[in-house]
């Protein structure tokens, strides 16, 4: 016969472990729908940005014949010709019916004023075009593209949009006639920045962003590394050390414009480095990455089983050999690894920059790390208080960029990890 008390604690016991079993399943509940609720978030953005970025990469242009009118080309040099004069005599041609001043103003509107740099390039290409009648594809000004993109209403009174009712009676004719077509906006990736959102693009920024990422990486990685070894190989356990040590995981989490204040302070205002460049944006990213280098090397390092430095002194080799020739090469996968999300968190850095000038507007693709430059975070900062509608689609369009150089870091980060580890 059973023991009362045992039945008891039996039932106790069954009670315990259904109150822990329901415990564990809201556990598992409330986990699955942080992620849901995180995914959704992440999901949402990503479908906001791409549903704006993705129309920048396409551009309207307008198919114009343009007549380069010898008398127009009386010098050897082609850019003091009146490009734009051409343009409008091309349009009073195509509309004759167009006589009052306020409507040709309206008519030459819809033409880019990039248009006049295009043709000066066609023609340098091509100087036997002189006298000739040819049909140029123009860009067109950005509320036409944006009226094609569908983010003007036409239907809307006339007093509410920024297209009036005789310009889209003209685009109507020169759509009819075939001069009207969306084109792959190759300019968005070759062109520097422009006050004209149809002629703004993101190769300025983009060769700012690697000649900065290039001084950072030159300087901070060698660096890490080298602290990273000392710090775990050879510095004796004493207090400096230890303070050391404190003060390497503090600045690691010290916030990023503080180094922009520390690079103004120091690089531009006692050094004299130029602002708003490559070289001194580089240093300021260099304070900033090199305690995360530090960091994720001497994890590297400690990583390595101690039973290889035990066997590399064994066999005679000094502590630098050890070090170079075993301890060094198995660390290092860890060790770059570290480095390219330090590289990729240096690429998304805004504040630090604004405060060494590289929020400047800069027109030219910088050729050196001296020249003056800005970076992708910046450039994004900038046309996002833009009012220009078309310079938000670029806006989108540019964080798709930096969005995709940042997973290709991380990716190659991933892969190194996964193609070098050894597992012990």
């Amino acid at each position: 016969m059973d023991n009362p008390a045992n039945k008891q604690t039996i039932d106790r016991v069954n009670k315990g472990l259904s109150r822990r079993y329901r415990a564990e399943r809201r556990f598992r509940i409330f986990g699955a729908s942080a992620i849901l609720l995180a995914l959704s978030f992440l999901v949402l953005l990503f479908s906001s940005i791409f549903s704006t970025g993705y129309k920048a990469f396409q551009q309207t242009f307008i198919q114009i014949d343009i007549f380069f009118d010898p008398a127009e080309f009386t010098r050897e040099n082609l850019s003091t010709a009146n490009f734009p004069g051409l343009i409008k005599s091309s349009l009073s041609v195509m509309f004759p019916e167009v006589t009052s001043r306020g409507d040709r103003k309206d008519l030459y509107y819809l033409i880019s004023p990039g248009a006049s740099f295009q043709l000066m390039d066609v023609l340098k290409e091509n100087t036997a075009l002189i006298g000739t009648t040819r049909k140029i594809w123009v860009p067109a000004n950005d509320d036409v593209d944006m009226l094609y993109k569908g983010n003007i209403d036409r239907t809307r009174p006339e007093s509410e949009r920024r297209i009036n009712d005789n310009q889209l009676t003209w685009l109507d004719k020169l759509s009819a006639e075939g001069r009207v077509k969306k084109r792959f906006n190759s300019s968005f990736f070759t062109s520097g920045d422009s006050r004209e959102p149809e002629l703004a693009g993101i190769w300025g920024a983009t060769r700012g962003s690697f000649y900065t990422l290039l001084i950072t990486l030159s300087l901070s990685f060698p660096m890490g590394v080298a602290a990273a070894v000392y710090l775990e190989e050879f510095a004796p356990k004493n207090r400096w050390t230890d303070i050391i040590e404190v003060n390497i995981n503090n600045l690691a989490a010290v916030p990023s414009i503080v180094y922009g204040l520390l690079g103004l302070a120091v690089f531009i205002n006692f050094f004299g480095i130029p602002r708003s460049t490559p070289l001194v944006g580089g240093l300021v990213l260099t304070m900033m990455t090199l305690p995360i280098i530090i960091i994720a090397s001497r994890a590297s390092l400690k990583s390595v089983p101690p039973s290889i430095r035990e066997a590399a002194l064994g066999i005679g080799a000094s502590k630098m050999q050890m070090v170079a020739h075993h301890v060094l090469p198995l660390a290092l996968p860890g060790m770059l690894t570290g480095t390219i999300i330090g590289m990729a968190h240096a690429l998304g850095e805004t504040a630090p920059l604004l405060m060494i000038g590289m929020v400047a507007f800069i027109v030219d693709v910088p050729h050196g790390i001296t020249d003056a430059a800005t970076v992708l975070p910046v450039q994004i900062f900038l046309w996002s208080d833009s009012p220009e509608r078309a310079f938000m689609e670029r806006t989108s369009a540019a964080i798709m960029v930096l969005l995709a150089f940042l997973f290709l870091m991380n990716a190659a980060a991933v892969f190194l990890r996964k193609r070098f580890e050894i597992k012990w």
